[in-house]
């Protein structure tokens, strides 16, 4: 009975937690609030899975969000990659419900008290830059999903086309063009550096 009602708990906890449901269309993503990981001491990002056609695309992007997240300054962060066996053992999954038991088994395998998991549900580097990423932070040790973040990013729309504009006026303040934007729909790693530093803010935003 006790394990019913916790597994119970858990799942309103996780109905509460922050959920984004987006295109590139909407406003730009809300930042998860500072007090929500004052808390994890410890986190690790799992490679994202990839549902698209590009295999390299999953390792590019999990490696630069590892470093946006970085410059951030995120406590006792850590990196899985897919060519790991923890990461083949993992039981949690970005698309699936989870149990308290996996859980529990996450945390003892990656010795951490959460966890980023996700997926590259497409890309498309033509006619036009574009990508979709769902992916979740997850408290392994209440089971509380702290972010949800379900968003594509496309180039071709005036929302994105801002917004890369802000993050090359912020990021690149020096020696900034107005033809240096124009390198985020034309550059694969520039596009994947932009995607992963709006993905950052969204997580850890910069205290003021």
């Amino acid at each position: 009975m006790n394990r019913i009602i916790t597994l119970f708990i858990i799942s309103l906890t996780i109905a509460a937690g922050c959920s984004r449901q987006t295109t590139s269309s909407a406003p730009a993503l809300s930042p998860v609030e500072p007090t929500d990981l004052q808390t994890v001491r410890t986190l690790c990002l799992v490679e994202l899975r990839n549902n698209t056609a590009y295999p390299q695309i999953s390792a590019d992007v999990t490696d630069s969000l590892y470093q946006a997240l970085q410059k951030k300054q995120i406590p006792g962060l850590s990196m899985l990659h897919q060519n790991e066996a923890a990461w083949r053992n993992l039981k949690i999954r970005p698309d699936t419900d989870f149990t308290l038991e996996q859980l529990l088994e996450t945390r003892k395998i990656l010795g951490v008290d959460a966890v980023i998991i996700g997926t590259i549900t497409s890309f498309s580097p033509y006619p036009h830059m574009a990508m979709g990423i769902q992916m979740k932070l997850i408290d392994l040790r209440d089971g509380r999903v702290i972010c949800a973040i379900e968003q594509i990013w496309d180039t071709a729309d005036k929302a994105t086309e801002k917004r890369i504009k802000k993050y090359f006026e912020k990021q690149l303040r020096q020696g900034f063009a107005p033809l240096d934007e124009k390198l985020a729909t034309l550059s694969t790693i520039n596009f994947v550096r932009f995607v992963t530093y709006d993905v950052a803010e969204t997580l850890k935003p910069e205290k003021n």
